[in-house]
C-alpha cells in the first residue's frame, strides 16, 4: 500500500482524527482569555485550535478564547449579549446562576431551540444582582472541548481589597468528549487508577481481621459497588487546568487579594488550598455570606466561592482533584520566578459505610453538634409524591441517608485542618418563609451500566416537574448512589437548610448515601431545568420545571 492509499484508508476508518492547522482557515489559533466590560457584547462560537499538553488538537471557543472571555457586568444595566454560531453544528450559551427571563435562559429545547449555525441569537436581559458567576454551553459535550467563561458583577459593598482575580477551574482532555463518554459506558470505572488490589484486601486482614475483611468486601460485592470510584474521569485524561493555564497572579506582602474561584469543569471536584495562609470565603455561588476562616475548600462542579487573602509570603493556589489523581498551582506573590515547594499531596481515601447511606462511624465533624440534622420544622409539610420506577437506573439504596452538611467529603476526612463545609455557611437576611410543600426526589443510577436518573426515571421518559407561582416549596434530594450529584436549579434560588440557618445557593452538592432539603421561592415563570451538572450525568439526571399558577 502506499502512502496515498494509506491515508485515504486510515481517514475513512477515523484512524486520523485531525487535519495540519494551515488546511482549514476557519480554526483560529487561541489567544489570552480578555476582560469584556460594558452593556453590549459580540461573542463568536467557533473551532480554535490549542495545545495543553504538547499536542495540537482542536477546542470549541468563544472569541479564540479558553477559557472564554470574562464577562464585567454591573447591576441595574441592560445587556446585549449577540451570539453568532459558526460551527456546523447547533450551540447555546446558559448564564450559570443568573436571574432573568426564561426566554433567555439557553437550554435548547426547553426555553428556546438553541443557535443554529451560522445564526446569530441576542440574549438581553436586565443584571438584578452582583458576584461570581460564570456561563456555559448547554449542547451536547461542548462544555468539556472548551465553551465556558466568567462572569464578574460589580459588588454594591465592595470589600476593601488590593487585587481581585478570577480563579477559572477546569478540567481539559485532548480525548473526544463523546468518546469520553464512550469509555465510561463500556467500562464506568475506564479512567480509575485507584483500583483495589491484593494488597489492599491484605491490609484490611492485618487491620481488621481475616471474616471482617472478607465480610467487608462481600458486602461491597452483593452492592455491585467500588469503594475506589471516587470520580468517573479522572487525570488518567484530563490536564486539570487554572484560568488560560495562568502560573502566576501578581500580589505584594500584607495586601488582600480577593479570589474569586469557579469550577467550570465538567466532571471534577477540586480541593484548593493556598500554603501557610487562611482563606476568608465571603461569598458563595455569587452571594454574600457570613465571613468564615478556612484552610481548605472544596468546590463541586459549578460552584464558586469568594474568599480574601491577606499575602504573608509569596505562595501557591494549590488545587487538586476529589480522587487524587492530579494537580494544578499557580503562584501568588510579587516574584513570578520564586522557587516554591509544593505542599504535600493529601492521601487518596477510599469511601466508607456512611457513603453508602448506612452508618455515621469514623465521620470528621467539623461544626457544631447539631448542624448536621434538619431544620426544626413545627408542623408537618404535605408532601406531593413523584413518579418512580424501580429497576435498572436504580440499583442501590441508601438505607439510613444522613443530613451531614459538615462532612467535608471523602479525600478531606482526614485532614487536620479546618475544611469548609455547608454547615459553615449563612446567608445573612434571608426570610425564610415556612414551606408549602415538598417534594422528594431520589438521585438513582446504575454504575455498571452508566445510567444515571432520578427517582429511577431518566430525563427521556420522564414528565416535568410542576412547581406552584408563588409558593415556597422545600425539595428533599436523598442520594442512593456512591457518587457526588452538584444539583443545579435555573432560573431561581435554592435556600439550603443547614440546622435553623440558611444558605442562598444556585448548585448544592449531595454526597453520596446523604440527604439534604432546600426551599425555593417560586417567583421565575415560564419554563426551566433541574439537573446534576456533571457533564456526563446529565442526559438522565435532569428534569424540566414548569411553572404554573
Amino acid at each position: 500500500m502506499n502512502r496515498r492509499e494509506f491515508l485515504q484508508t486510515s481517514a475513512a476508518f477515523g484512524l486520523i482524527a485531525v487535519v495540519p492547522a494551515k488546511a482549514n482557515k476557519n480554526i483560529g489559533e487561541q489567544i489570552p482569555t480578555a476582560a469584556l466590560q460594558g452593556t453590549e457584547f459580540d461573542l463568536h462560537i467557533k473551532k480554535t485550535w490549542l495545545n495543553i499538553t504538547g499536542k495540537p488538537v482542536i477546542a470549541t471557543t468563544i472569541n479564540d478564547m479558553l477559557p472564554a472571555p470574562t464577562l464585567h457586568w454591573k447591576k441595574g444595566d441592560v445587556v446585549t449579549l449577540r451570539v453568532t454560531n459558526h460551527l456546523d453544528e447547533p450551540t447555546s450559551l446558559h448564564w450559570h446562576g443568573i436571574i432573568l427571563p426564561y426566554t433567555m435562559d439557553g437550554v435548547p429545547g426547553v426555553s428556546y431551540p438553541g443557535i443554529m449555525p451560522g445564526e446569530t441569537f441576542v440574549y438581553r436581559f436586565k443584571i438584578q444582582q452582583t458576584g461570581t458567576y460564570w456561563y456555559h454551553s448547554h449542547t451536547g459535550f461542548q462544555e468539556q472541548s472548551g465553551l465556558h467563561g466568567a462572569i464578574v458583577i460589580e459588588d454594591d459593598l465592595a470589600p476593601n481589597v488590593d487585587r481581585d482575580y478570577v480563579v477559572a477551574l477546569y478540567d481539559w482532555s485532548d480525548e473526544d468528549p463523546d468518546t469520553i463518554y464512550r469509555h465510561l459506558k463500556v467500562q464506568s470505572d475506564y479512567y480509575n487508577y485507584h483500583k483495589r488490589t491484593i494488597f489492599d484486601f491484605a491490609n484490611e486482614v492485618r487491620r481488621f481481621g481475616f471474616a471482617e475483611a472478607l465480610k467487608r468486601r462481600a458486602m461491597w460485592n452483593r452492592m455491585r459497588m467500588d469503594d475506589r470510584d471516587i470520580s468517573d474521569v479522572t487525570a488518567a485524561t484530563y490536564t486539570y487546568c487554572i484560568n488560560d493555564m495562568q502560573k502566576h497572579f501578581f500580589a505584594k506582602v500584607g495586601e488582600r487579594v480577593r479570589l474569586r474561584l469557579i469550577n467550570q469543569s465538567a466532571m471534577t471536584h477540586f480541593d484548593v488550598r493556598i500554603p501557610g495562609h487562611k482563606m476568608q470565603v465571603i461569598a458563595a455561588d455569587g452571594v454574600a455570606v457570613r465571613p468564615v476562616e478556612v484552610d481548605d475548600i472544596r468546590l463541586a462542579v459549578a460552584e464558586s466561592y469568594d474568599v480574601i487573602v491577606e499575602l504573608k509570603s509569596d505562595t501557591l493556589i494549590y488545587v487538586e482533584d476529589m480522587a487524587r489523581s492530579g494537580k494544578a498551582y499557580a503562584k501568588l506573590g510579587k516574584d513570578p520566578s520564586a522557587k516554591i515547594a509544593l505542599p504535600t499531596p493529601y492521601p487518596f481515601e477510599s469511601l466508607r459505610m456512611v457513603d453508602m447511606g448506612m452508618a455515621m462511624r469514623g465521620m470528621k465533624m467539623n461544626a457544631k453538634k447539631g448542624d448536621n440534622m434538619q431544620s426544626s420544622l413545627p408542623k408537618p409539610i404535605p408532601q406531593t409524591p413523584l413518579p418512580k420506577k424501580e429497576g435498572v437506573a436504580w440499583t442501590m439504596h441508601a438505607k439510613a441517608p444522613q443530613y451531614r452538611l459538615n462532612d467535608p467529603g471523602v479525600g478531606l476526612r482526614s485532614v487536620k485542618r479546618k475544611v469548609l463545609t455547608y454547615a459553615d455557611l449563612e446567608t445573612p437576611g434571608i426570610k425564610n418563609r415556612y414551606p408549602d410543600r415538598e417534594i422528594v426526589m431520589h438521585l438513582t443510577g446504575n454504575m455498571e451500566r452508566y445510567i444515571w436518573a432520578i427517582n429511577g426515571i431518566p430525563y427521556y421518559e420522564s414528565k416535568p416537574l410542576e412547581f406552584h407561582y408563588g409558593e415556597r416549596l422545600r425539595v428533599t434530594f436523598i442520594n442512593d448512589t456512591m457518587m457526588n450529584h452538584p444539583m443545579h436549579l435555573h432560573g431561581m434560588w435554592s435556600d439550603l437548610e443547614v440546622g435553623d440557618k440558611i444558605v442562598r445557593k444556585h448548585t448544592i452538592n449531595v454526597q453520596p448515601g446523604s440527604k439534604v432539603s432546600l426551599r425555593i421561592d417560586v417567583d421565575a415563570r415560564g419554563r426551566w431545568v433541574y439537573h446534576c451538572h456533571l457533564l456526563y450525568h446529565m442526559g438522565g439526571m435532569f428534569r424540566e420545571v414548569k411553572v404554573v399558577e
